[in-house]
């Protein structure tokens, strides 16, 4: 009698493989799995992914549709729409490309003769020229030379920053400030008036003036915000309404007895006493004074209230979701008046640097200029951030100080700078359209948006 098969672990069909066979086996596997893992094979498994270079990564983050990039190539699209308006502004270079095609080198010579030249005196009235530093090394020049056109482009930017300044506090609180000229105005006649009618010991007499023109910008800051926080009154409206109050303020009083200068009939006060203008940091040869050492403090300061402090975060609530904020127990309405106390305090300061500092030492019916309505430009130019704020009030400051040798050497119209500057501030308004011209990528477009006014 035959015993029973013993039950085996594997097939009932197959007897169980030898050693050598389970070895081949296994070897006959891995040559498989090789092959399959080759490029091509029959069922090849992906690769780890590699991680980009950090070169790459630069290079993605750099041409993206970011802040810096667009900034930078709204410039650049600037400078060339201001290079063609250069070309056929001037007849004797337009002249040229009426036989462009028998001679073509006619019109290519000319144009970049003229666009160069106006681009390089722009260069060196606002940030520095070759020929003075060479004669200041070979010492046929001076020192003050070389730092004249720095001298003058902080002397343009200081007022700027501040009035930039005003806009750009008033924007991150949800108010659209379009008073910083009327509020500049009011600053220059209380910083003027302290200035020649109180006599003051110096240093005192400077820091009266300054505190004089702060004050008249909060009074005329302070009024729309009481009647957007009490009557929901628009502050565009009020604080356009507001500039031509103060502007016509300050023509009739400077006529006035006391005011005007006795020894002139032309409408101009008297001279602020020298004991309360803001000194002059590089001596008396050049015009910049103390007003730009305010305006990196000014903004330092506006950078801490809004990034540090509880008025800060209760401000940018606010201005993101008023009903939101005032759910949460923040006073709306004290808030909104701050805020434009605040933004004529900045915008004060700006105009009573047009009178203590070095570009006027008298009022005028002209004495405050455009600096109101500018600062609304270096605020968007800024993205109404605080140290973008004073970055691009050093631009226009550059553009304003180049523009005046542009237009002396070159004989370009001083009007030209007012266009780049526009032409700036349109494509930076218009992040889709340079995205569009450079090709830009698209993931970075959503960091482009700007914290505007809700009401405007």
């Amino acid at each position: 009698m035959t015993n029973p098969p013993t039950p085996q672990s594997g097939s009932p069909d197959k007897e169980p493989a030898s050693e050598a066979q389970a070895a081949q086996n296994t070897l006959g596997n891995t040559e498989r799995a090789e092959v399959a893992t080759e490029p091509g094979g029959p069922a090849s498994t992906p690769k780890p992914e590699q991680k980009p270079s950090l070169g790459r990564l630069f290079l993605d983050n750099l041409w993206a549709a970011n802040t810096f990039t667009v900034t930078l190539l709204s410039l650049v699209l600037a400078i060339v729409v201001g290079a063609v308006l250069m070309i056929i502004s001037d007849p004797t270079v337009l002249s040229t490309y009426s036989y462009i095609t028998s001679r073509p080198s006619d019109a290519i010579n000319s144009s970049w003769t003229l666009v160069s030249e106006a681009y390089a005196n722009l260069f060196k009235g606002s940030v520095f020229d070759p020929e003075a530093f060479s004669g200041w090394v070979n010492g046929t020049g001076s020192w003050q030379a070389v730092l004249a056109p720095i001298s003058e482009t902080l002397t343009y930017a200081a007022p700027l920053v501040f009035t930039g300044l005003s806009v750009a506090l008033a924007f991150r609180g949800g108010l659209f400030n379009i008073g910083a000229q009327g509020q500049a105005t009011i600053g220059v006649i209380m910083a003027a008036l302290a200035g020649f009618l109180l006599p003051l010991p110096p240093g005192l007499h400077l820091l009266v003036a300054v505190l004089a023109g702060a004050l008249g910008g909060a009074i005329w800051g302070f009024i729309p915000g009481i009647l957007k926080a009490r009557a929901g009154a628009h502050e565009v409206i009020n604080t356009i309404m507001l500039n031509y109050v103060a502007t016509y303020f300050l023509t009739w009083l400077i006529v006035q007895n006391g005011v005007q200068d006795p020894n002139r009939t032309d409408a101009i006060s008297k001279a602020v006493d020298t004991s309360a203008q803001l000194p002059r940091l590089l001596g008396d040869n050049l015009r910049v004074h103390a007003g730009i050492l305010l305006a990196v403090l000014a903004t330092w300061a506006v950078a801490w209230l809004l990034n540090r402090s509880t008025l800060g975060f209760e401000l940018r609530a606010v201005g993101a979701n008023p009903d939101a904020a005032r759910t949460a127990g923040i006073s709306v309405t004290r808030t909104y008046i701050l805020i434009m106390v605040f933004a004529g305090i900045l915008a004060g300061l700006g105009g009573s640097n047009m009178v203590l500092g070095s570009t006027a030492s008298a009022l005028t019916p002209l004495v405050v200029a455009q600096i109101g309505f500018d600062g609304i430009l270096v605020a968007l130019l800024g993205r109404v951030k605080p140290w973008g704020v004073l970055l691009a009030a050093l631009l226009f400051g550059a553009l304003q100080a180049g523009g005046n040798r542009m237009q002396s050497y070159s004989g370009i119209s001083l009007e030209l700078v007012t266009v780049l500057q526009a032409l700036i501030v349109i494509f930076i308004a218009a992040p889709a359209l340079v995205k569009a011209i450079f090709q830009l990528r698209a993931a970075r477009a959503a960091r482009l948006q700007t914290s505007l006014a809700k009401g405007w």
